[in-house]
């Protein structure tokens, strides 16, 4: 049976920042939850093609490129567009919606200790 989802409640339930989960998809994007705090680090996505949606369901999220910083509440988004180097930052606990399409890696054009399999972010806890 089909079942309505809360993206915020689905955020907030998960336990490790800076590790999205895939909670639904349209096409050929995945919508994504993710709980973050503190420093991403800086990427950018140069071999894929998209843009990637961050839409703020609580707490606030700065997103520093190198033109200048972002700063979105809770309701805001913004796209950063393709190849744009940037670097996600959140003073406080933060939830979020991604939309991206589902070959974006997740970190980008680098690896990290962050950095997450797309089988980890299609795990359901």
């Amino acid at each position: 049976m089909p079942q309505a989802i809360s993206p915020k409640d689905a955020a907030f339930a998960l336990t490790d920042y800076w590790s999205p989960r895939v909670v639904g998809e349209v096409d050929d994007s995945y919508i994504k939850v993710a709980k973050v705090l503190g420093t991403f680090g800086w990427h950018s996505h140069d071999d894929e093609d998209e843009d990637e949606m961050f839409l703020i369901l609580a707490g606030r999220l700065r997103i520093e490129m190198e033109a200048g910083p972002v700063e979105l509440a809770e309701g805001e988004m913004f796209v950063v567009p393709k190849g744009v180097r940037h670097n996600p930052v959140a003073e406080q606990e933060c939830c979020l919606m991604l939309i991206e399409r589902k070959s974006t890696l997740h970190t980008g054009n680098v690896v990290t200790a962050r950095t997450r399999s797309l089988a980890e972010q299609l795990a359901r806890d």
